[in-house]
């Protein structure tokens, strides 16, 4: 039995002993939990200090009891034994291994590095200090711990948290938002009704998948370019899950497409020691060649961030097979050269 099954099996001992019955006493608390002396005197304690358990010692009835009106929480918020309703006292209802603590506590600092704006983060602390907490340890080695672990967003897009919040309660409350929606490819804002279907975190900013009703269709929004919005009073269109992964999530990257194209990349065999092991996308094939190079195969249906994921490998990657996808790289390369006065200096 380890340490966090021993608090609720303690909590559990005194607060169904009846009066009747007298109180628990310490050589009980120790035969039921079969741990020593030394051991059951720190779960005690540590009940008491970190958790609030309002547990007394009766030296005159020789045993342990919960203090008056605290032990409402097991029988509905009755009032204590001298009649005041009191504070209640309850463990948590989802108790944690402390192995799984500290992985949630791992998570809690992911959540931090992908929220913009602190949203989600927010409204978890609650829980989140609570699992503090249970990890035993003082604030000061928390908050250490917690220094140990760093996610790092680079080219982070800001979203703005009343905006998140909103979408969020769209989507659970299952009605339609109208949005200032600012196109940046094409410089022009737009009023936009939608049914918020679901929210995606992609590429370290945050977009919303909903059903334009202004384009009868799905589209996919960028919540940073989202310059007001407001939840209406109509209810939202219902969209299966299945059909919108189908719609949006077929092809590379955010940009969606009605045509599903296949593009194949060869990578050298330097590159090929980091790309073999990414997914780029789910359904990609990838083989590694005699040479030591690498081909991957992969669906898309605009080649935009298909085309900027190739162009970052330069010269370790080429395009086999697919004309759209080349004449996109061939394009910006094209540009990139023009912007140096039609040449590229080689830098030592």
């Amino acid at each position: 039995m380890d340490r966090t099954e021993r608090f609720y099996k303690i909590e559990l001992l005194i607060r169904s002993r009846r009066p009747e019955q007298g109180l628990v006493s310490f050589n009980e608390l120790m035969d039921e939990l079969g741990v020593s002396r030394a051991t059951l005197k720190r779960d005690l304690e540590y009940l008491r200090s970190r958790m609030d358990a309002p547990i007394e010692y009766d030296r005159f009835h020789n045993g342990y009891r919960f203090a008056a009106g605290a032990g409402a929480a097991a029988s509905g918020g009755e009032a204590g034994p001298d009649g005041a309703a009191g504070k209640t006292h309850e463990l948590p209802g989802v108790w944690f291994s402390e192995r799984e603590i500290h992985a949630l506590l791992t998570m809690h600092q992911l959540i931090q590095g992908l929220d913009e704006g602190g949203v989600l983060a927010r409204h978890l602390q609650p829980l989140l200090d609570k699992l503090h907490r249970m990890l035993g340890t003082s604030e000061a080695d928390a908050m250490a711990l917690m220094k140990r672990i760093r996610i790092a967003s680079p080219a982070r897009r800001a979203v703005s948290p009343r905006h998140f919040e909103l979408l969020g309660s769209a989507i659970t409350q299952r009605c339609q938002a109208e949005l200032d929606y600012y196109v940046r490819s094409r410089q022009q804002a737009s009023l936009r009704t939608v049914s918020p279907q679901r929210l995606v975190y992609h590429r370290n900013t945050w977009y919303l998948d909903a059903w334009c009703h202004a384009s009868d269709g799905l589209r996919r929004f960028a919540v940073d370019a989202v310059r007001s919005a407001r939840l209406l009073d109509t209810p939202a269109r219902e969209v299966p899950i299945a059909t919108v992964e189908a719609a949006l999530d077929a092809g590379y990257g955010v940009f969606g497409g009605t045509t599903l194209r296949e593009a194949t990349l060869l990578f050298t065999p330097e590159a090929a020691e980091w790309v073999a092991n990414e997914q780029w996308h789910p359904q990609q094939r990838g083989e590694r060649q005699p040479d030591g190079s690498y081909r991957l195969t992969l669906p898309y249906t605009d080649p935009t961030e298909l085309a900027m994921d190739v162009l970052r490998h330069g010269g370790d990657v080429r395009v086999l097979g697919d004309d759209l996808l080349l004449q996109q790289v061939q394009a910006a390369l094209a540009a990139a050269v023009a912007g140096y006065g039609g040449r590229v200096v080689a830098v030592a």
